[in-house]
């Protein structure tokens, strides 16, 4: 397939590029600075690197393409609107070449809470929700204009992120969040999204992802 993934600097962008490389896609990688994208991604198999910021550039890069993923999100916990704001960049340019298969993180909290949690999952979800109250409202107003969008959305919301080895053994809920489901390694976040590529049930749906 002939992908795009925006945010490729980061530590789930570039998991996404590393494993669609490995599968044998054609990858084009969009960041804020091409500067930042790892050597060992340069490879000839990288079909390109654009600037976020260059916006005919965004439009050519998704322009054609089969699927648009996007690892994109706040560096700490004063988000702003910095997720909302590029998203939206993307759907823009998405909407503008008539490419419609879109897959982004956003994060477990943004999603329903499992009705039958345990007591110290849903006290720690609380406590995680006010620390971090900025970055998800953010994701939050994110999966709105994703919603409001005509791409062919789906957002997948992982709990924690570690810095796990790949391990393609974690559940997956539809609309919904697994039970417990307390962290998950970025590679298998970047696995997650890769392998949802195909999957009808999950367009314009967000997906709960976790070990």
């Amino acid at each position: 397939m002939r992908l795009t993934v925006f945010g490729a600097t980061g530590a789930v962008g570039q998991e996404v590029v590393r494993q669609a490389l490995g599968a044998g896609h054609e990858v084009t990688a969009v960041v804020r600075d091409p500067a930042r994208l790892p050597e060992g991604l340069r490879g000839v198999a990288l079909h390109a690197v654009v600037p976020l910021g260059d916006e005919s550039a965004v439009r050519g890069a998704v322009a054609g393409r089969d699927a648009v993923l996007s690892g994109l999100g706040a560096r700490g916990r004063k988000a702003g609107d910095v997720t909302e704001r590029l998203t939206v960049r993307v759907l823009e340019a998405m909407e503008a070449e008539g490419v419609r298969r879109l897959l982004v993180v956003s994060a477990a909290p943004v999603g329903p809470a499992p009705a039958d949690d345990p007591l110290l999952d849903r006290v720690v979800r609380k406590v995680i929700g006010v620390v971090l109250k900025e970055v998800y409202a953010d994701l939050t107003r994110m999966e709105a204009a994703l919603a409001a969008s005509a791409t062919d959305w789906t957002s997948v919301r992982p709990p924690k992120l570690t810095n796990g080895p790949l391990t393609g053994a974690y559940r997956t809920v539809v609309g919904g969040t697994p039970r417990s489901g307390r962290s998950l390694a970025r590679a298998d976040v970047a696995h997650a999204m890769l392998a949802l590529i195909d999957e009808p049930a999950a367009v314009k749906q967000g997906v709960g992802v976790a070990y």
